[in-house]
């Protein structure tokens, strides 16, 4: 599906394949993309026409066809977003400490609009993360679930999946995609001379902060 000017256009699979063929092979004339399909070239003129008008494709003469200036504004905008450090991109993140409530954490979830809560010991290292369906785990059939303490509840440290602020925004999309996750808190080493090593958490990246980076590629290019 694309949009252009207001209007959502569906390409037919012959549409997206010509596309992929041109993508593979540019420059290809029109004669080479039609004996590829094993048709004449009258019966692909409707395809190339449309594809050029929407500037996926365009064409020289004498040359051939090849990726239009849409199409590659729109995949080196992606590309630009995927290359970025999660640093550049990451937003605060929501912290609780593990002696907080359920009842704490539901406020928490609800005025700050976010999916789930980090939670940090006293000295500031990641302890664990918290979730709605943590939450409504618990509370299902317990009265008295607002009451008990989130570190009862979170899932604990280190079996939490992170990304440090260096990493790409690829490498934490790869990863929210792998572990079924909607965000990841992001780390740093945290200094300390007792105890086992902790990390210290900087920011959080979640699938809405990509979804937000690909939307405005997407809405400059309509």
């Amino acid at each position: 599906m694309l949009t252009r000017e207001g209007i959502s256009i569906e390409l037919s699979p012959r549409q997206l394949e010509i596309v992929e063929l041109i993508q593979k092979r540019a420059p290809i004339t029109g004669e080479q993309i039609a004996e590829y399909f094993g048709v004449t070239r009258p019966s692909i003129r409707s395809d190339l026409v449309l594809l050029s008008m929407l500037g996926i494709i365009d064409a020289k003469p004498k040359v051939g066809y090849f990726i239009g200036s849409t199409l590659l504004k729109q995949e080196s905008g992606i590309s630009d977003i995927a290359h970025k450090r999660v640093k550049e991109v990451m937003g605060i993140p929501i912290v609780l400490r593990g002696n907080a409530t359920v009842n704490d954490a539901v406020v928490t979830l609800f005025l700050e609009d976010v999916g789930s809560l980090t939670v940090v010991d006293s000295s500031g290292a990641l302890e664990g993360i918290v979730s709605r369906k943590d939450l409504l785990k618990v509370t299902v059939g317990n009265a008295q679930a607002s009451n008990v303490l989130l570190g009862m509840v979170m899932t604990r440290y280190p079996n939490i999946v992170t990304v440090s602020p260096e990493d790409s925004v690829r490498d934490a999309m790869r990863k929210m995609i792998k572990h079924e996750v909607d965000g990841l808190p992001v780390v740093m080493p945290f200094q300390s001379s007792e105890g086992p090593t902790k990390v210290e958490v900087v920011g959080r990246i979640t699938k809405t902060t990509v979804m937000k980076l690909l939307y405005e590629v997407i809405a400059d290019q309509t």
